[in-house]
């Protein structure tokens, strides 16, 4: 598998994680406490990985922390929930659905980021296909619950785009930064939770086994997983595979709970998921083929063939002006103080002709070189 196909695996993962929180919530906490189900799940998972990274924030990275942890899970869960309580909860996926062409705006305008046309085609389909799959014919529209559905979309789009913006600081790893935003959000969540639902519920066996998969798997390792996705992969493609929640939630109804999926439903798990997979490949430019044209060999430009110069044979006269050459003159000196090079200028022009053959032979020579 290509390092790409790896992050988007990976990346996947989370979603699918967070898929599995409406069984494991129905099947194995308290019922009626959803804001302290929103606080155990965050604050402890936070609070295991900032013991285990030992790293802070420092600077300006207190309040980054602060609003990335508001919007990813302090604001994003309870509004979830209230969401979740007042509307069917097909209609809450539908919603959290939209996600993907919230981020494509706020991509445009927060990082100059145009995304490509397959991935918004796919973020217009992919949440057809899941209304396909969640949606009954009983579906309410109550306006806080549709409110409060589409505020947690917004606001969990809005803290994906600005993790991407603002990345973290160097030397500081994943794990350490989703601790930053797991406390920050937890620390939000807890005290609503003591004001609306009272003390938390005293947990059981089952209980303790769902809190330890939300907090350790459905936190601490999908937010990782979800921010390095983030940080690697463009961000439309990265909230697409955010539809696998309510698919993972579709299909563990099915398998486990003995929901049926009807001819409809599977359609819609199809189209979704090739939405899905349609956003994840490459894309493509038009100016691909023609650069490969360029990079292509061009053919040897044939060249004149040189000519060499005609050799000037000395005339029998030569050889007699060399003899005849003074050994003043071959010491670089000739009578009276000149030079060689002028004695032999006034000795009747053969020099000069000597001169007119080296001209042509450094000329010849250029092209041919």
């Amino acid at each position: 598998m290509s390092r790409r196909g790896t992050d988007v695996a990976l990346t996947a993962l989370a979603p699918a994680t967070w898929g599995t929180t409406y069984l494991v919530t129905s099947e194995l906490l308290p019922a009626d406490r959803p804001l302290w189900s929103g606080a155990l799940r965050a604050l402890p998972a936070g609070l295991l990985l900032l013991a285990v990274t030992r790293r802070t924030p420092h600077g300006s990275w207190w309040w980054r922390s602060a609003v990335l942890g508001t919007l990813n899970i302090g604001a994003f869960f309870p509004l979830l929930f209230l969401a979740a309580y007042r509307l069917p909860g097909g209609t809450a996926a539908v919603l959290g659905a939209v996600q993907p062409l919230l981020v494509a705006g706020l991509t445009v305008l927060a990082l100059r980021d145009r995304p490509h046309r397959r991935a918004l085609l796919a973020a217009a389909v992919a949440p057809l296909g899941v209304a396909l799959v969640v949606l009954r014919p009983d579906a309410g529209t109550d306006p806080l619950g549709v409110a409060a559905g589409l505020v947690a979309t917004a606001a969990m789009a809005t803290g994906l785009v600005l993790t991407r913006r603002w990345g973290r600081p160097a030397g500081i790893g994943g794990l350490a930064a989703t601790s930053w935003q797991l406390t920050a959000g937890g620390l939000l969540i807890a005290p609503v939770a003591v004001a609306v639902e009272g003390a938390p519920p005293a947990p059981d066996g089952p209980a303790l086994l769902g809190y330890a998969w939300l907090g350790l798997v459905g936190s601490a390792l999908a937010y990782a997983l979800w921010f390095r996705g983030a940080a690697r992969l463009p961000l439309t493609q990265v909230s697409i595979l955010g539809a696998l929640s309510p698919l993972t939630a579709a299909v563990l109804g099915w398998l486990v709970l003995g929901q049926a999926l009807s001819p409809l439903q599977l359609g819609g798990f199809a189209v979704a998921v090739a939405a899905m997979i349609v956003a994840q490949l490459p894309p493509r430019t038009a100016g691909q083929p023609a650069r490969r044209q360029s990079v292509a060999p061009s053919p040897t430009p044939v060249l004149p063939t040189p000519v060499s110069p005609t050799p000037i044979s000395p005339t029998p006269a030569q050889p007699a002006r060399r003899q005849s050459v003074s050994p003043a003159a071959s010491s670089g000196s000739a009578p009276g103080g000149r030079s060689a090079a002028s004695s032999g200028r006034s000795a009747g022009g053969s020099s000069a002709a000597a001169a007119r053959g080296s001209v042509k032979r450094c000329a010849a020579a250029g092209p041919a070189a």
